[in-house]
């Protein structure tokens, strides 16, 4: 490890994301990118965290925004940012039509050199933004916790449409992931399994030690053989994106001092909380806590 090395708790990355939100609400227009939902979770509970992404220059004012919360950010400029438009056409959050009319790249491991985490966390939102070599790179680095999203694997972009394909790489990248996320609809489409304990089973027979797997109604932790379940408590849909980036940004960070079933029932109450307002968490420790006492007295889904 070099001496120079920045050091970090806890490094989110992933492209930022430029997004248009489509609900029967109406639209809305959100500074997205799922590293960028992750990584406001991982400053507000309380670690030293650093963000890496690619956007354009033109968007600059993200990177401001990612710092004046107390976030590290390395931004790589690329000619264009991720322009995403995200479509729900009922009250059933898993289901959603995906668009994009633009990417920013790829995210490569040269875009860590000199930087130094407990644990990375990447959010990918297409195939391509992380490709394969990625994680070998960063297995080899060090011992490092290395967390990933499937969506940044099964999404694959035609034309200007996001519509799910195989992955024929899942192996090859899942044996060098200790934690893995995946959502309901993700998991029954690359596992084969409606049932998501059975889901996050197959996927921890691959590689990863955790998996986080969410769905409408909550969120399931299968960690070394035993599974917890939590209900998401929420009044209001306003905050849906970036949901799953919340949850796994906040499971991560809090697995670096608590065990798996304390670290799910945080990630629940953070993401419970998130989804009541549009963009990024920004409530207080003292708020989560309230929220755990009131809802979650024991593992499960009551």
């Amino acid at each position: 490890m070099e001496t120079s090395s920045k050091q970090y708790d806890i490094i989110y990355a992933g492209n930022y994301t430029k997004d248009t939100i489509i609900t029967p609400n109406g639209t809305r227009y959100v500074d997205g990118g799922g590293f960028n939902y992750a990584a406001h979770a991982g400053v507000r509970l309380g670690l030293k965290t650093a963000a890496v992404t690619r956007l354009a220059l033109e968007d600059k004012r993200v990177v401001d925004a990612i710092e004046s919360d107390g976030i590290d950010c390395y931004p790589t400029y690329v000619p264009s940012s991720t322009l995403m438009t995200l479509e729900y056409k009922t009250a059933n959050v898993d289901i959603r039509n995906l668009y994009v009319k633009g990417v920013a790249g790829t995210i490569t491991a040269s875009q860590f050199d000199g930087l130094e985490a407990q644990a990375i966390v990447i959010s990918p939102s297409l195939r391509g933004e992380v490709e394969p070599i990625f994680f070998e790179t960063m297995r080899k680095r060090s011992d490092t916790v290395i967390s990933a999203d499937v969506q940044g694997f099964v999404r694959v972009l035609r034309d200007q449409t996001l519509v799910y394909e195989p992955w024929d790489e899942m192996a090859q990248v899942l044996k060098n992931v200790d934690i893995l996320k995946s959502d309901a609809v993700e998991a029954e489409f690359l596992t084969g399994e409606k049932d998501i304990e059975k889901a996050a089973r197959i996927f921890a027979s691959l590689g990863p030690k955790e998996i986080v797997l969410t769905h409408k109604d909550g969120v399931l932790i299968y960690a070394h053989g035993e599974t917890y379940q939590y209900k998401f408590f929420v009044k209001t849909m306003d905050g849906r994106s970036g949901r799953g980036d919340t949850c796994v940004g906040t499971y991560v960070a809090k697995r670096l001092s608590l065990s798996p079933a304390e670290a799910g029932k945080w990630a629940a109450a953070v993401t419970s909380l998130k989804m009541q307002k549009l963009g990024v968490f920004d409530r207080s420790i003292s708020d989560i806590e309230a929220f755990i006492h009131e809802n979650y007295n024991h593992n499960s889904l009551h």
